[in-house]
């Protein structure tokens, strides 16, 4: 027994004196005898003074041994002590005094056994490095949904600036210091005065007083600095996130992707202007003094690209940020829904939806580049049946002087035609909207894809009554802002239902 006890009495010695790196703890000591002595102050001091009590197979009232371990809950299973104990064994037979002894020395290797494997792994994990970013920081996606609400408000500006023929008021680009209005009479004048030497003035607001002029340049200005608070709002936030590794790697590429955009849109926009401030428009006789209806529907076609790619990726880094943090019920049994045959079909008929109310939408810039709703203000009929004429459709005049090959300019020059066009896109996106909800009434849709489809429905008959209304009142301002914007939100409530349909990813564990 002797002997057992000196070689349990070394082995617990140098278990207890290793700390979870290895070192060994200055000033601990250790004896083990069938004296019963264990010296474990110092071992307690450091382990936090808890202890876990451990009643001895076969020993009498007073046979304890008392396992004293560091708090995980305190230190971490980072760096806390294997084991610190003291007991008081009584003086009985030689077997119950060595079954005790290796029962301690069992539970105690064990314990050392579990916490160098756990060692290890900490170890591995502590010197690969920080863990990646799994997920987006939850303020990035209020950040990116709230830059999507501005691109709405810039879109509807943007409108009526078109609709009040205000976008060529302002005949300078001038990103910095144009941010600034005019406060005094002198720079109004010369505002003004830089306004008389360009087409506009002369063929359309022919006599403008310089209070109106105030109003139409107010108009412009005001839409022109909303987009200068939106590159600010969307730019320095997203150095921000990027520099404090809130974003993952797909996110930094998602925001530059955007940020471009953004740059593009600007672009876009001055270069539309340029096209309505030529000279030329006020030299040709038939010639309307307005921006290019490629440009406007190219400049509108960013808008509507940003406000998709903002709101998806919002939307995106809330769901992955709740299934993170265990907030989405099932989520192995709702993405296994999601991948069901009849999901994953009416899933792809949701996506070539959504692009046929965006090609709609587009459609709608060229009708208002064009002045194309002042023509056949009635509905369903335009004329004396559901097409005009076809000398308003297919006129040589479109063609430019080259009816054997320009014909097809009327697709996207001539009035009538883009009319046309508009409406037989509108009603097409309507009905298959309108089968799209009757078919996804009978799948066993998620609770927010079924409200997502009944939203997009009523915007798809808001959309349709605007429409209308807009054209039998001969585009009233009021009704032509609010079918534009509804135009949006259509937009809006198909992209909502198409991510609601997406499987999202499991992450991982």
């Amino acid at each position: 027994m002797t002997g057992f006890s000196t070689t349990a009495s070394a082995l617990l010695q140098r278990a207890a004196q290793r700390t979870l790196h290895g070192g060994v703890l200055p000033g601990a000591r250790l004896s083990f005898g069938m004296q019963n002595s264990f010296s474990f102050s110092s071992l307690l001091r450091l382990s936090g003074g808890h202890t876990r009590e451990i009643s001895t197979a076969g020993s009498s009232a007073n046979s304890k041994v008392l396992l004293a371990l560091r708090s995980p809950a305190l230190a971490g299973r980072n760096n806390f002590l294997r084991a610190a104990a003291g007991t008081a064994i009584p003086n009985k037979p030689a077997i119950r005094n060595w079954l005790a002894q290796a029962n301690l020395l069992k539970r105690f290797s064990s314990t050392l056994a579990s916490d160098t494997v756990v060692d290890g792994a900490e170890s591995l994990k502590s010197r690969s490095g920080p863990k990646r970013r799994t997920v987006d920081a939850p303020i990035v996606g209020y950040w990116t949904l709230f830059c999507a609400s501005m691109v709405f408000g810039i879109i509807v500006w943007g409108g009526l600036t078109r609709l009040t023929e205000s976008g060529l008021s302002i005949v300078e680009w001038a990103p910095i210091t144009g941010a600034k209005l005019p406060t005094s009479d002198e720079q109004w004048e010369s505002e003004f005065e830089k306004y008389k030497q360009f087409p506009e003035y002369h063929k359309v607001h022919i006599g403008i007083t310089l209070d109106d002029f105030k109003k139409i340049y107010f108009m412009e200005w005001f839409h022109r600095n909303i987009g200068r608070l939106f590159g600010i709002v969307y730019l320095v936030p997203a150095a921000y996130f990027v520099s404090k590794g809130m974003v993952t790697r797909a996110g930094m590429a998602k925001i530059g992707g955007l940020g471009l955009l953004l740059l593009g849109q600007g672009a876009m926009g001055w270069y539309m202007v340029a096209s309505g401030l030529e000279k030329e428009l006020g030299e040709r006789p038939d010639a309307v003094p307005r921006v290019s209806q490629y440009r406007l529907t190219s400049h509108l076609s960013l808008a509507y690209l940003l406000y998709a790619g903002l709101s998806l990726y919002g939307w995106n880094v809330f769901r992955a940020n709740r299934l993170a943090r265990n907030k989405i019920a099932n989520p192995e049994t709702l993405r296994a829904l999601m991948l069901k045959p009849s999901i994953v079909s009416y899933r792809r008929k949701i996506t070539a939806a959504t692009l046929l109310v965006g090609t709609t939408c587009l459609s709608g810039a060229m009708v208002a580049g064009l002045d194309a709703g002042l023509y056949y203000n009635e509905f369903p009929t335009m004329g004396e049946g559901l097409t005009p004429p076809l000398i308003d459709l297919w006129n040589v005049f479109y063609a430019r002087g080259k009816p054997e090959t320009d014909m097809w300019r009327n697709l996207t020059e001539n009035p009538v035609t883009v009319q046309l066009e508009h409406r037989i896109l509108a009603m097409t996106t309507f009905f298959t909207l309108s089968a799209l909800w009757w078919q996804g009434r009978r799948l066993p849709l998620p609770r927010a894809a079924r409200v997502m489809l009944h939203t997009m429905y009523g915007f798809a008959w808001l959309q349709v009554a605007l429409g209308i209304s807009t054209l039998v009142n001969f585009v009233p301002v009021a009704y032509a802002s609010a079918h534009q914007a509804n135009s949006v939100l259509l937009l809006a409530s198909a992209l909502g239902l198409y991510h609601t349909l997406r499987p999202f990813k499991m992450l991982p564990k």
